[in-house]
This record gives C-alpha cells, sequence and structure tokens, in this order.
C-alpha cells in the first residue's frame, strides 16, 4: 500500500497544516484527509505543489509498504 508520510516532511519543515494549505491551495480538511493516510488519489498537480512548498521530493513524502492482507 502506498503511505502519505506529510506528516514527516511538516514537522521537518516546522510548517502547519493551516500554512501549508495556504501555500499549496488546498483546503484544511482536503489536506488533514491526504495527511492522514485517507485519500485514495493525488493529483500529480498537488504531489508538485506539495513538494514545491515543502522542498523535497515526490518520495519524501509517498512510500510504498507491504500490506500483509494481500499475500492471502
Amino acid at each position: 500500500m502506498i503511505v502519505v508520510n506529510l506528516d514527516v516532511m511538516m514537522a521537518r519543515r516546522k510548517i502547519g497544516v493551516g500554512e501549508l494549505a495556504e501555500k499549496v491551495g488546498l483546503t484544511m480538511a482536503n489536506l488533514s484527509i491526504l495527511k492522514n493516510n485517507k485519500a485514495k488519489a493525488v493529483r500529480f498537480s498537488t504531489l508538485e505543489a506539495l513538494c514545491r512548498a515543502l522542498d523535497c521530493q515526490p518520495g519524501d513524502i509517498l512510500a510504498w509498504e507491504d500490506d500483509e492482507e494481500d499475500k492471502t
């Protein structure tokens, strides 16, 4: 499964949800959905804006983890 490590990057950059939402152009609610791994998809334009605002690479925000449930 894909894991969103947005909270980790936000902590490293010392930026809150409200400030990041404003910089990226998302509502705080939508940014929270993404931050809490509840999102089903993310647009490349949103990912690009997040990377620009956090000065990072997409791989700093997104990671793949093996989902044990899929091995049945």
